[in-house]
């Protein structure tokens, strides 16, 4: 056989075998290659391509690696309640670009439905939801007797911060986002740190955020001015795995994963250094974020073991700091409501709607048409008002029922 017959030989091999190799994927990764993204900003992504790469964020090469946080072995089952009507779902899913929706009140399944091609087996993207599994973590630290204090000094547990703007930082100024370090967090803006941190060269032998964040200058005295900050969240989770000596998955696997029941392995994508991205970025099934609502429900408090400091979510999720905005606030990494509601939140739609009152949780995964400037986060907040109401209402009809009854 000629050279040039071996090498169309050799060709249709790799031909054959590339095409059985995509075969093999799953819809998600097709999707994927479909619509690759061309470059590691997420925030320039085109809708097409945030469709395909936020179910997938953990398998696209460009992007960095990822840590593995397995399935529980014993999963909290989430057992069927009566279905919850919504009027208008299909509208507001398709004007949200919902790819799942979870709803569960009193602990039972009120309603479940996936969108874009997505399903229940599927992980999707947290953003900056992953915050609030990290402020969690800390208070984990606490109750394991690894931080001492949210009194402590940042500082005392990441060294390479001293001598920075950060060196007088308490934990509790980083958790509540009132450090007084300057901060640009404009996702539209290509030039703000939110956009810069993730591609600047760490230091030699420095943690990628610290050596980014310890470089940031003043803006106001610690603890006086609320001000949103990516970077903080993902100095808190270097601050975790500095205190706890365990990568940040690991500690989440072990503390909240598998105790709370987690049905489905998840991701967490790691920086340049290999530390997970603890302000961003964990990939897990809708379901599982729903999950996480039912653990804050019950008080940190899984397979009777207190995880958290027993007063850590009295403290956590409700307003330590005003953030402008009437009726809001912000806890420790929660978005907080002062009707008693909280949420974490992240970009494009993703988000978990916890109401204490009444037992609801709701989880959603999107990818909305803006990070956070579009229509749709009004009318997310609309939508939660509007399942509160009709849980309101069956609790008055169920109430009129037994009066009714007795009248007679």
């Amino acid at each position: 056989m000629s050279k040039k017959h071996v090498g169309f030989t050799v060709l249709g091999v790799l031909v054959l075998a590339g095409a059985l190799w995509f075969a093999s994927l799953d819809k998600e990764t097709r999707g994927l290659l479909a619509a690759l993204p061309t470059d590691r900003d997420v925030l320039s992504w085109r809708q097409d391509q945030r469709e395909a790469a936020f179910r997938a964020m953990d398998r696209i090469p460009l992007l960095a690696k990822a840590s593995t946080i397995s399935a529980s072995p014993t999963p909290l089952p989430l057992n069927a309640g009566p279905a919850l009507e919504i009027p208008g779902i299909d509208a507001y899913m398709r004007e949200q670009h919902t790819a799942g929706l979870v709803i569960l009140q009193d602990g039972k399944l009120r309603f479940e439905r996936y969108g874009l091609g997505f399903d229940a087996s599927g992980r999707w993207t947290s953003f900056s939801v992953a915050k609030s599994f990290t402020s969690t973590l800390v208070g984990a630290a606490i109750q394991d007797g690894y931080i001492g204090s949210l009194e402590d000094k940042v500082s005392q547990y990441i060294p390479d911060l001293r001598g920075s703007a950060y060196d007088e930082v308490t934990i509790r100024q980083l958790l509540t986002m009132s450090s007084g370090v300057k901060w640009n967090e404009d996702y539209e803006d290509p030039a703000a740190d939110v956009a810069k941190f993730n591609n600047a060269t760490p230091d030699k032998g420095v943690d990628a955020t610290v050596s980014y964040m310890r470089k940031l200058p003043r803006a106001h005295p610690p603890g006086e001015v609320w001000h949103y900050n990516t970077g903080e969240t993902n100095l808190i989770g270097v601050l975790v795995s500095s205190a706890t000596k365990q990568p940040l998955a690991q500690y989440l696997q072990t503390k909240i994963w598998h105790p709370a029941g987690m049905e489905a392995s998840a991701t967490w994508l790691q920086g340049k250094t290999g530390h997970e991205i603890a302000g961003c970025c964990i990939q897990a099934a809708t379901r599982d974020y729903a999950r996480f609502g039912l653990f804050v429900l019950a008080n940190g408090n899984a397979g009777g073991k207190q995880i958290v400091p027993d007063d850590w979510f009295a403290q956590a999720i409700v307003k330590q700091k005003d953030i402008g905005s009437p009726g809001r606030g912000y806890g420790f990494q929660w978005w907080t409501y002062d009707d008693g509601a909280v949420a974490a939140q992240g970009i494009f739609g993703q988000g978990i709607f916890i109401d204490p009152q009444r037992r609801l949780v709701i989880a959603s995964n999107s990818n909305w048409t803006r990070a956070s400037l579009g229509p749709e986060p009004k009318a997310r907040d609309a939508f939660y008002r509007q399942v509160r109401a009709l849980i309101d209402a069956e609790t008055a009809a169920a109430v009129a029922i037994p009066a009714t009854a007795a009248a007679r």
